[in-house]
Formats: C-alpha cells, structure tokens, sequence
C-alpha cells in the first residue's frame, strides 16, 4: 500500500506492508498536514507521517487521537495523558495517517457523530488543540481574546472562542487567513486583551502577543518552536503576565 514518509528529508510516496498486529486497521478519509510535519521531515523519521486524520473501520466512521499515553504514569493518574511520560505519537514514532490504511490503538479511535463527515474530521485533531488552550488560560465569556497566527490552529482557535461565546479578533500575515478568519467571527486586532493565543511559535508572533496583553494578560503558547524563542522579558515583568504552555488535550 501507498504512505508517505520522509526520504533524505523531503515528503515521499513509497509502498510499505501492510498493517500487522492486532489493533484496528483504519482506511484513511482524510488527512491534515501540520506545521510540525513539516518542520520533522528534516528529521528523517523511518514512520509514515501525519498525525491528524480520520477514516472508516467495516463502515464505521472515526477520528483519532494519535497521542498513545501510558496509562501508568503519575500524569496518566492524575488524569493528564498529554504529559504523559511515555507518550508516543501516530505520524512521529509510530505509522501516522498519510497511508492508505494505518493500524489505530482501540483507545485512540473516536466514534464521529451523525452529520460530520469524515472528509472534514482531519480537523477535529487540532480543533482539540485550540480549544484545550483556551481552557488551560481559563478564558471565559466578557474576556477579549486576541489569536495571534492565521494558520489551522490560530484559525481554530477563532472558531473555539466564538463556540464558547468570547470576543474574539485575529492578528494574521497573509490576506487570506485574515479573510477565513472574518468568516469564522474575528475582528481587527485594537487595544489589550485579557487572553492571547500564541498559534505561530515564532519570536515575532511572541512580542505581539506579549505587547497586546493586558496587565496580569494570560497568554496560551500553543504554536511549536523548533528553537528557543527570545523572551521580551521586561513587559512580562511589568505586567505580571503568565505565559502557559499548552500540549495537546486533555481528557
């Protein structure tokens, strides 16, 4: 069968095995490509990549959380599987979603719901990202939130907000993520806000987060950075923010 892995560091269709083990064989729908992917294809891993994805088992539709937690750690106890000690990742360390068929663990596959199809379910993996950061920052409705990045997981970040009825606007580069984002809810980004959702991982997109929140601001850092980001250190200082570090989702 197809799947895609990265040879010498660029993204290339090769035929694997098939599926083996006794876990249940997933026939690929639909599949997202994260800014992640991206950035790891430099590292050569030997598993097929993609992490957010969503298929069909004997007619049953499913999405999948591609975290594989323990179960047994202290974090796995306390009912936090996303710092999981042990934690292993579909589409990293083990045979993500860019293949034509990808054994899934039983407690990994989601039943979806009537009316969603599996042609859209790709996003529910980082819709889930979005929305635990918006928890983890405890923003609730009469807070202004501020998104800073326009790609998936800034976009459904602006979506998130809007379900859970908070105002929310969108600092995005390109003309077009400022347009899907009007189109979600957002406005144009004026004055300070309460919650900032760093969605970028870059150190320009960290300043502006930074320089728009508010005295005693919480900001969720969501976006990945593959290096360490410069930290404008004295307005943190200034304005007592707390910088939160989301991973994933919780249960």
């Amino acid at each position: 069968m197809r799947a895609v892995r990265s040879i010498a560091g660029e993204p290339t269709v090769v035929q694997v095995d098939e599926p083996a083990g006794d876990w249940p064989v997933l026939d690929v729908g639909a599949v997202g490509i994260c800014g992640s992917d991206l950035a790891l294809l430099s590292w050569s891993l030997p598993a097929t990549i993609g992490h957010e994805f969503a298929g069909t088992i004997d007619g049953t539709a499913y999405c999948v959380e591609p975290t594989r937690r323990c179960g047994a750690c202290d974090q796995c106890l306390i009912g936090a599987p996303q710092r999981c000690r042990n934690q292993r990742l579909l589409g990293v360390t083990l045979d993500g979603g860019l293949a034509d068929r990808v054994a899934v663990q039983p407690e990994c596959l989601l039943p979806l719901p009537d009316g969603l199809p599996v042609t859209n379910a790709s996003l529910v993996e980082p819709l889930a990202v979005s929305w635990h950061a918006l928890r983890r920052v405890s923003a609730v409705p009469g807070e202004r939130v501020l998104v800073v990045g326009g790609g998936s997981i800034g976009l459904l970040a602006v979506a998130a907000a809007k379900a859970m009825g908070l105002d929310v606007d969108l600092e995005a580069r390109h003309p077009h993520q400022k347009a899907a984002g009007e189109r979600l809810g957002a406005g144009t980004p004026n004055g300070e806000y309460e919650v900032v959702v760093e969605s970028a991982g870059t150190e320009s997109s960290l300043a502006t987060c930074i320089s728009h929140a508010a005295p005693a601001g919480r900001v969720a850092l969501v976006g990945v950075a593959h290096d360490n980001l410069a930290l404008p250190g004295v307005p943190v200082m200034m304005k007592e923010l707390t910088l939160v570090g989301c991973m994933c989702y919780d249960c």
